[in-house]
């Protein structure tokens, strides 16, 4: 009994450790994306400050980020009009797309965290 208990620990670990498939199809997203670009670049890293990179981000947030601006609940009329124009399956199909570029060039938070030395 033991032993049984011990494999099923050892697989709920494992299921857990494994990466989730991502929900939309990248090769789609980016073709869906071509009206994000000029702002947030086909790489998905904006060269303008004001613009967020999109590039390595997380799926799901940039999903709910698509539809709180679909809804209103964030306030940006530019983004609103663009997500606006998106169903579910494109909101996910624009997310893996970013989430799966390089996100090197997103800042990390050293020095704006309250205690960082350098």
């Amino acid at each position: 009994m033991k032993s049984v208990i011990t494999l099923s620990v050892l697989a709920a670990a494992l299921a857990l450790s494994v990466p989730a498939a991502h929900a939309g199809n990248a090769a789609a997203g980016k073709k869906k994306a071509v009206s994000c670009f000029a702002c947030h670049g086909a790489d998905g890293n904006a060269v303008d400050q004001q613009y967020p990179r999109l590039a390595g981000q997380y799926e799901n947030y940039i999903v709910q980020a698509l539809k709180e601006y679909k809804s209103g609940q964030r306030d940006n009329a530019i983004m609103k009009g663009f997500a606006g124009q998106l169903s579910q399956q494109d909101m996910e199909d624009i997310a893996t797309y970013y989430a799966t570029l390089d996100g090197g060039k997103l800042h990390t938070l050293k020095n704006y965290i309250q205690g960082d030395s350098n």
